[in-house]
């Protein structure tokens, strides 16, 4: 069963999500919360396995929130906006991921039991946009701890997976086999500690491994 807690200061946008996603067979929603702070209070009461995120919320918002998660809780980001000014920042904080909140109801669902599985909920056209805003307003590269403890097959498939490819993809792009592709994200997870493929995907960024344009 994935446990579900949604984080929103809109009664009327908790309500839809609980009948949406409740109506699922293998899903419930746990509880609600209508600002950050008491997201995370629930979160820790109920653990949650997936938080559906309000990134603008009175008091703490879902920035701030997504920060102080406790243990393994998973993080869906909802915004009005794909390429939302926090959205970097939430990813960078800890999120799996990010929905706009006029998502299809199919999509929604999907995306809950794809974060709840451990993959991150990044598409390739958003990640791609997502590296052109942050590189075009950051500073120097800088030096990522880890990175040295990397094979150079590593390197190679930490800079896919910043550039939004699949494992399916990545498979293609190296002449491998696709279980072989997904050892080495895994391998490359635990030596830079990276929570998800999000984490990955923002250590690629900060450590310049992959810059706009170079696809």
């Amino acid at each position: 069963m994935i446990k579900i807690l949604l984080a929103d200061d809109q009664a009327l946008v908790r309500a839809g999500f609980r009948a949406l996603l409740d109506a699922q067979e293998g899903m419930a929603v746990v509880a609600e919360a209508s600002d950050g702070a008491e997201a995370v209070r629930l979160a820790e009461i109920h653990e949650p396995d997936v938080v559906l995120m309000d990134i603008r919320m009175p008091g703490m918002d879902g920035l701030t929130a997504t920060r102080k998660m406790p243990g393994d809780v998973k993080v869906i980001i909802l915004t009005t906006f794909e390429l939302d000014e926090y959205v970097f920042e939430a990813l960078r904080g800890g999120a799996s991921g990010f929905l706009v909140k006029d998502t299809e109801p199919a999509e929604l669902i999907q995306a809950v039991r794809v974060v709840a599985a451990g993959e991150a909920l990044l598409s390739p056209s958003v990640t791609r946009r997502l590296i052109a805003e942050y590189a075009s307003r950051a500073k120097e590269p800088s030096a990522m701890a880890g990175l040295d403890q990397l094979t150079e097959r590593e390197r190679e498939v930490l800079t896919l997976v910043g550039a939004g490819m699949t494992n399916d993809e990545i498979a293609v792009k190296l002449y491998m086999a696709p279980a072989t592709a997904k050892t080495h994200v895994s391998r490359a997870m635990m030596k830079l500690q990276a929570r998800d493929r999000a984490q990955l995907v923002v250590i690629a960024y900060e450590s310049g491994l992959v810059k706009p344009g170079w696809l």
